[in-house]
């Protein structure tokens, strides 16, 4: 109990410490995201995925706290994942390929033995599903680290439930290096998480929710796994029926997250992030009680029906989400088709006079330049015309 309280502790200050140090190197290599045009450095996710191996790994190493080769496993396959999520925001790798190597890093650490092959083989679909549902939560200030902090601790019960002390104690580093990237994060963000602090956030919460259902019933596992993860699930739904319903790429990214939507829908950045944590209270909560017993495993369908509204409402509610971003001027005019520039040495006509019959004025005025030998035998022809004497 004393080394939990230390060991978050001290991973709140070393990743609070972390992320302001490691900002500056992420701006002087170019390693940003562009939010409401401002660059945030994609740096945070380093210095949360450091801070919680090693405070995991000294616990550990010490003895206090084992990890145990399973939990062990799945740190490495958590850091793994957020190597890989760093070497993205680097380079800007595929999806496809960030996709297929967190699969194969969660392929290596799920215990088949105590779940079985077909329900590994789901939790394998399932922990690379949260982890790329954590990155897509990083598109606005504050989401993913709030509702990283909600998991973690729901988890965290979880796993104290089972006596997987060393896993709990790794997944309290976890909440409050997150708490501390936070301090950075909140709107308006000078950090953010990136691909490397997603994938490895959603990766050690996936695996670690799986390691704690393992050896239960099958039906109630997901019940509790889809508790625990609700918001990321509600928000993969949202962006995939929205795209196909729009015909648009499924991988194409967009402002149409569940974040992105609540803004449009007039809420602030902070408001937006504590309603998404709101949420993540309530369905992490659920999952916590129907996984220690105190309700049963039907309490879900009320997470999973109130996810499954908020879909709806949210797709039915008419905001543009795929429109341009500059689509109207300050006073609100759409700019028009471009008017063909004037060759030079070619006379320039106001509009005025260009468009009233034979390039007179509307005011009854000769245009002092010459004109084209028509507008000449018009100007003859029409009857003299003298204004003020």
């Amino acid at each position: 109990m004393l080394y939990g309280i230390a060991a978050a502790t001290a991973s709140f200050l070393l990743a609070a410490l972390l992320a302001a140090l490691l900002r500056a190197p992420a701006l002087s290599l170019a390693l940003v995201d562009r939010r409401r045009r401002r660059p945030v450095p994609l740096s945070g996710g380093v210095a949360v995925a450091l801070v919680t191996g090693l405070v995991a790994g000294v616990g550990d190493w010490t003895g206090v706290v084992p990890l145990g080769p399973a939990a062990g496993r799945l740190l490495l396959g958590a850091l793994a994942a957020g190597a890989l999520g760093l070497a993205a925001d680097l380079w800007r790798l595929r999806r496809r390929w960030v996709v297929a190597g967190t699969a194969v890093a969660a392929a290596c650490v799920v215990p088949y033995g105590e779940t079985g092959p077909v329900a590994g083989v789901l939790a394998v679909g399932w922990i690379t599903l949260v982890a790329a549902a954590f990155r897509g939560l990083d598109h606005a200030d504050g989401v993913a680290g709030t509702v990283g902090v909600v998991t973690a601790f729901g988890v965290a019960a979880c796993a104290a439930a089972e006596l997987r002390d060393g896993l709990a104690v790794a997944l309290l580093a976890l909440a409050a290096a997150l708490t501390g990237l936070l301090l950075h994060n909140w709107h308006p963000a000078r950090i953010a998480l990136g691909a490397c602090g997603a994938l490895f956030t959603g990766f050690l919460l996936a695996g670690a929710a799986v390691f704690t259902r393992a050896g239960h019933p099958p039906a109630g596992g997901a019940a509790v796994l889809f508790a625990l993860t609700a918001p990321a699930c509600l928000d993969v739904v949202l962006v995939l029926l929205s795209r196909r319903l729009a015909g648009r790429p499924v991988l194409r990214a967009g402002p149409d997250h569940l974040a992105h939507r609540l803004r449009r829908l007039g809420l602030t950045p902070q408001g937006a992030a504590v309603v998404v944590g709101a949420v993540s209270c309530g369905a992490v909560l659920t999952g916590v009680l129907v996984h220690t017993g105190r309700v049963g495993a039907p309490a879900v369908w009320w997470v999973a029906g109130a996810a499954a509204a908020a879909v709806a409402g949210l797709l039915r509610v008419r905001v543009r989400v795929y429109g341009p971003r500059h689509g109207a001027g300050a006073q609100g005019r759409v700019p028009g088709p471009a008017r063909p520039r004037p060759t030079r040495g070619a006379c320039r006509v106001p509009p005025e006079v260009a468009d009233t019959p034979g390039g007179a004025s509307s005011r009854g005025t000769i245009f002092p330049v010459r004109q084209a030998r028509r507008a000449e035998e018009d100007q003859v022809s029409a009857p003299l015309r003298v204004r003020n004497g």
